[in-house]
């Protein structure tokens, strides 16, 4: 039992919430039921789960303020999300995203969809390989210690964030379309859609601070990790040059 996933399923309607669990449990899970916002902070403080699954409508504070709330404090931060909701208008899956969740799935979903949601978030939140420190441009990653720096000042990221430029860093200065940093940084066979990249980008450039500029869009293919961004003084240079 002890090597089974953990996953807090917080849902206030008990059929979905039991239909959850049941197959939760068929496929290898542990899972824990809380219906409102006050007894999923009451689980979540008693222990951590492997990944969380939340509603967005709840009774009390709504699943939109937990995922912000849980991904602002120190102990919850890493622990994998994936939102569930009625709601699938594009604003509300990036509403959600940008709250924190590595996941979005609007109602009525498959089980089958359900699971290997779940699953493909766990393989993205899973350590990756050791390889040496990656340098470019003042900025290093150093997957050993899971440590990124900007000219010797510590950055904190996500793990997504950091998946995400640990591979930019190792492909320094080409483009990358959204559907293969999907492929590369989130997997092939997982069912996120391109603007999950757009999102996660935002979020990698605001946890960058002054080295945001060097993960550059290149309009209509993609993005890239540059040492030199436009607006730097250097890739000034480097643009009237080309147009010279």
């Amino acid at each position: 039992m002890r090597n089974m996933p953990a996953v807090l399923v917080v849902e206030d309607e008990p059929a979905i919430a039991e239909l959850i669990a049941v197959n939760l449990r068929h496929n290898g899970f542990r899972p824990t039921w809380a219906m409102d916002s006050a007894s999923a902070q009451c689980e979540l403080d008693a222990a951590l789960p492997d990944l969380i699954l939340l509603d967005w409508m709840l009774p009390g504070e709504s699943g939109l303020v937990l995922a912000k709330r849980w991904r602002a404090h120190p102990r919850t931060k890493t622990v994998p999300l994936i939102m569930l909701t009625a709601r699938g208008d594009e604003s509300d899956r990036v509403a959600g995203l940008d709250a924190g969740a590595d996941d979005y799935i609007a109602k009525p979903f498959s089980t089958k969809e359900l699971l290997a949601r779940i699953r493909a978030v766990l393989r993205r939140r899973a350590p990756e390989p050791v390889g040496e420190a990656i340098a470019v441009g003042g900025l290093v990653l150093d997957p050993g210690t899971h440590r990124v720096s900007f000219e010797d000042q510590p950055i904190k990221l996500g793990p997504t964030e950091f998946k995400l430029l640990h591979y930019l860093l190792g492909h320094a200065e080409r483009v990358h379309s959204r559907a293969q940093l999907l492929d590369k940084v989130w997997g092939d066979h997982v069912y996120i859609e391109e603007r999950t990249v757009d999102v996660h980008v935002k979020r990698l450039r605001e946890a960058l601070g002054q080295a945001g500029p060097l993960v550059e869009t290149v309009r209509g293919a993609g993005y890239r990790l540059t040492a030199k961004p436009v607006d730097s003084p250097a890739g000034q240079a480097a643009v009237g040059r080309l147009s010279a």
